[in-house]
């Protein structure tokens, strides 16, 4: 039995082919979940920046938003990419619940770019791409 929806996530993108320069803004969550116990998760996102061979270039998180099933992070983060590597990066955003100090559950992911995770994220990453920085 779920109570509410799906956890969704809304992101932003905009690409700079002059600087390099890819803008991903975590917006906002919602519907996320605690599955262990029943009161909002801890909830943080983990965004990471992968080449075409699956190789770490760059990675960052957001802040702990703490008791909130629709957390709003409004946090922006910046990854240097040359324009000729857009087509070649994934951008893997995942979700976490903070349990305790060491322990955490994923709440949700999703991939945009050269590996999208749906026809949505795909779409989301080509029209940044088309968009030129505009």
């Amino acid at each position: 039995l779920s109570h509410g929806g799906m956890p969704e996530l809304l992101v932003g993108l905009s690409y700079n082919a002059t600087t390099g320069r890819l803008l991903v803004e975590i917006i906002k969550g919602s519907h996320f979940r605690n599955l262990a116990i029943n009161r909002p998760p801890d909830s943080y996102g983990k965004l990471c920046l992968l080449s075409n061979k699956g190789q770490e270039i760059s990675r960052c998180k957001t802040s702990i938003r703490r008791g909130q099933p629709n957390p709003v992070f409004k946090e922006a983060f910046v990854f240097q990419v040359a324009l000729f590597q857009l087509t070649e990066v994934t951008l893997m955003i995942s979700i976490y619940n903070r349990r305790s100090m060491k322990r955490k559950e994923m709440i949700g992911w999703l991939s945009l770019g050269q590996n999208s995770s749906g026809e949505e994220e795909e779409a989301h990453w080509l029209e940044m791409k088309d968009s030129k920085g505009q």
